[in-house]
């Protein structure tokens, strides 16, 4: 006769685990993400550099003019200049929160798309649980545990895939 415990301990446990920072950055949708994040921070930051070389061209002329402008032409030019630092500065503050937005945005998606080839290969792959190893928390696993490279193969067929049918119900 089995007991409550020897039933349990007959259960096999399978425990996989996942890196799924290594996942994002390394899948073919968290490359392209990563490109297209520096194109964006390139441009925004050649129009930031671009102001920045206003205000400098101003400075200078209001120095070295200074001596010759009456004081509300100085006064004048003095309040452009400091309405142009804070245009400066609202252009960078927004910058910065469009990339962040930007980057929140790829970064859940493709989250969400490894999540649920996760999910598939814990199901077909019989797993009790699979776990994500974010900042080295697992201190020790078999490496035959390790998904990431398969879960990555996986997503990227996955978007593959996708994007074929996608294109044959356009023609």
């Amino acid at each position: 006769m089995f007991t409550a415990q020897q039933v349990y301990a007959a259960e096999t446990v399978k425990i996989g685990f996942v890196d799924l920072i290594k996942a994002l950055n390394e899948s073919d949708s968290g490359k392209k993400a990563k490109a297209d994040l520096e194109i964006m921070i390139k441009t925004k930051q050649t129009s930031i550099d671009e102001k920045g070389k206003e205000i400098e061209k101003l400075k200078s002329d209001l120095e070295k003019q200074s001596s010759v402008l009456s004081s509300e032409a100085r006064k004048t030019k003095e309040d452009e200049l400091e309405k142009m630092i804070r245009e400066y500065q609202r252009v960078g503050t927004d910058s910065q929160n469009d990339i962040k937005k930007k980057e929140s945005e790829f970064t859940g998606e493709i989250l969400k798309g490894l999540r649920q080839v996760i999910e598939k290969i814990g199901q077909d792959g019989g797993y009790t649980m699979i776990i994500e190893n974010a900042e080295g928390i697992i201190l020790y696993a078999k490496p035959d545990q390790n998904l990431t490279e398969q879960v990555i193969k996986k997503y990227n067929e996955s978007k593959s895939t996708a994007k074929e049918t996608k294109g044959k119900g356009k023609k």
